[in-house]
């Protein structure tokens, strides 16, 4: 006998937002009040109930669903790729010495007059050759607020310039997992989502300089203790040959962005470049290269703030980040093959009337995920897979979404004490909550320069007549070429 096919319904506002409140609430158990700080389980048990939900409510078959899956997860194939490389790159471009010169000249300009500004700076050019907030924090962080509070300077207000400078490297460094998540979510390229960004980041950078840089007057005149510095500086040099010329692949990297190399390929050439370099200027071997691209590379110095700075990459540290990549896809494919993520979006979108309005409610709708769910990666893959038709449909280039997805998603995760990356930043670095918040400048200035942005047009790229919206938002092609 065959079975009666049962009419699919649409899902309603109170049914869409049932997985939705399970997921909050799941999260919150497992990061807040259980601090597991893994929030994997949480997201693919979500989707498991958002598929009953719309089984048991919208009728829905588990083959219509698991299509919607594979779909979404297919979409995001393009930032797995490239963040599998960029593991292998880190861990090369360390044992090659290249992160090594950029940390320790980096560390040079440290001025006692300026800490404030130079904290932010140095933060910033280890964040970027880095890619890692967190790594920056872990290490030239604990050494800056150490030297600052001996200096005499609030530990909040060191805090602000240590967390806006790590954020400011993580948001355009192509080495971040962010920054790869955000134009996978929007589909639009990796290298045009870094040069975008620079509208909002760069003005958003200036002031957050001038401001520290007014309240670092106030501790002029104050003795730099460099012993903490100089100790790091030594034994860098002890274990690499550091020198300008190391500076050229970086240097590479940024002439890729400019000459719109497609990210994938340009990435790997990167690491192969710097494979060489670790062979002539470090005396690298090729079986230890072969297990430092796939493992990481290891410091055994003794010092642990010296070792946890120069150890990481490899291709297997990067697993973290893709099996929580997937995990979010398979939620995100359920609501949408379902249609509950688009009566979300529906809702929040009927005051969206223009550009601005939309840009504003992508940036309301990333930090609202924060408070809510405490994880920065679904304060970007929720909104982007929410809004992504919307932006389409007013014929908005897919990185105008992909910046309004960093200019706040990945900003506003270390505001929220409860967040994963807010107990990071106040652990690590001794802070107590919401004393540190007003002085991170640039993680609250970048969004509002980008509703601004929004509502006057500025910086704002519309697709060509001739485009199919539809179809280049949805072309893996176009986030990887």
């Amino acid at each position: 006998m065959e079975k009666v096919k049962k009419e699919k319904k649409e899902a309603t506002l109170l049914i869409a937002m049932i997985p939705v409140l399970f997921l909050a609430v799941s999260l919150i158990l497992t990061l807040v009040v259980y601090k597991l700080g893994e929030p994997h389980i949480p997201l693919i048990t979500s989707a498991m109930v958002a598929a009953a939900v719309a089984m048991y409510f919208l009728n829905y078959s588990w083959e219509e669903i698991e299509e919607g899956i594979v779909e979404t997860i297919k979409m995001s194939m393009g930032a797995i790729i490239i963040i599998l490389i960029i593991g292998i790159l880190v861990g090369i471009w360390i044992k090659a010495g290249i992160i090594p010169t950029m940390v320790y000249y980096g560390l040079q300009v440290l001025s006692p007059q300026y800490f404030l500004v130079a904290a932010f700076i140095i933060c910033a050019v280890v964040s970027v050759a880095t890619g890692s907030s967190w790594s920056t924090v872990a290490t030239v962080g604990i050494a800056l607020m150490s030297i600052g509070t001996a200096l005499g300077i609030s530990v909040p207000i060191i805090g602000g310039a240590i967390i806006s400078g790590s954020y400011l490297g993580d948001k355009i460094s192509p080495l971040s997992d962010t920054t790869n998540l955000a134009p996978a979510m929007a589909g639009a390229n990796l290298f045009d989502h870094i040069r975008h960004m620079l509208y909002t980041t760069l003005p958003s950078a200036v002031i957050s300089i001038i401001l520290f840089w007014i309240i670092g007057m106030r501790y002029a005149g104050g003795e730099l203790d460099t012993v903490a510095i100089n100790n790091l500086l030594d034994t860098m040099k002890d274990m690499f040959y550091i020198s300008p010329i190391l500076l050229l692949v970086p240097c590479m990297v940024i002439g890729m962005v400019i000459f719109r190399i497609p990210a994938i390929p340009g990435l790997f050439f990167a690491s192969v470049v710097g494979l060489f370099f670790a062979v002539i200027f470090q005396g690298a071997g090729l079986k230890d290269l072969i297990d430092i691209a796939n493992n990481g590379f290891t410091s055994f110095t003794g010092d642990p703030a010296i070792d946890e700075l120069l150890t990481g990459g490899g291709m297997q540290s990067m697993m973290w980040t893709t099996s929580l990549t997937l995990c979010a896809m398979i939620f995100g494919g359920v609501m949408e093959k379902t249609g509950m993520l688009n009566v979300i979006a529906c809702r929040i979108l009927e005051r969206a009337k223009t550009d601005g309005q939309l840009i504003l409610a992508t940036l309301i709708s990333c930090y609202g995920i924060v408070f809510i769910a405490g994880d920065q990666y679904l304060s970007i893959v929720i909104p982007g897979r929410m809004y992504k038709d919307a932006y389409a449909q007013r014929r908005l280039h897919p990185k105008n979404l992909s910046r309004a997805l960093e200019d706040a998603g990945t900003l506003a995760s270390p505001l929220v004490p409860w967040s994963s990356c807010g107990a990071y930043m106040m652990i690590t670095l001794g802070l107590a909550p919401w004393a540190y918040v007003p002085y991170c400048f640039l993680n609250y200035i970048n969004p509002i320069i980008s509703a601004i942005y929004g509502f006057t047009g500025f910086s704002i790229e519309k697709l060509p007549e001739d485009t199919n919206a539809f179809e280049s938002s949805d072309s893996v092609g176009e986030l990887v070429g």
